[in-house]
């Protein structure tokens, strides 16, 4: 396990292998989100089923719309009010990309693009996108630092990126999928605010 590689933490994602990468939030446990089989790997290393959807987390608002060129109209302007930020949209994706990410519900997709720190940023900007969720076990305490990590999962890591202590706090999720906005998990930013946001951007 190599602690803030840059260029081995980009080898060790395009490779398929899992890495620690700090968020806006949380520590998040990541992989190439292009490899269903790694994919798969990430699932069993943190212990999620498959039906549980999992994020899209991309450099930037652009790189997202390359990954997913479906988000156009109502969900490109939801994308670019919200984005970057410490939020989980959910997003129509009736192309059904990256299905190995949207557990039960194929036409839809999680996305993230975060104020990473800029180690992580490098990395990003590096492979475009990943799959990303939090470095914890299911259910278990949202990891603010490394030492926070299960050890079983460091140990399963190719590369770790260590920013020190994070908010700890993990990313408010908001499902946008259907004509009325419905809030999934509340999380470090305020979701009410948000739809609000977003109900006068969509209303001009």
């Amino acid at each position: 396990m190599v602690e803030n590689d840059v260029e081995r933490t980009v080898g060790a994602i395009r490779s398929g292998q899992a890495v620690l990468l700090p968020t806006d939030t949380v520590y998040g446990l990541v992989t190439s989100a292009y490899l269903e089989d790694a994919a798969r790997r990430l699932y069993e290393l943190k212990g999620r089923a498959v039906a549980q959807p999992t994020a899209l987390l991309a450099s930037s608002v652009d790189m997202l719309f390359e990954c997913v060129p479906e988000l156009r109209g109502r969900s490109a302007v939801i994308a670019r009010l919200l984005l970057p930020g410490p939020f989980t949209l959910v997003l129509p994706n009736p192309a059904r990309r990256f299905r190995w990410l949207s557990g039960v519900r194929p036409d839809s997709i999680g996305v993230r693009v975060a104020d990473l720190p800029d180690v992580a940023q490098q990395v990003l900007d590096a492979v475009g996108c990943v799959m990303a969720t939090s470095a914890n076990d299911p259910g278990g305490p949202n990891p603010a630092s490394l030492d926070d990590i299960p050890a079983r999962i460091r140990e399963a890591c190719g590369a770790v990126l260590d920013a020190g202590r994070l908010p700890g706090n993990p990313s408010t999720v908001i499902d946008f999928t259907g004509e009325e906005p419905y809030v999934i998990r509340h999380g470090i930013a305020p979701a009410a605010e948000a739809i609000a946001r977003v109900r006068e951007a969509l209303a001009a």
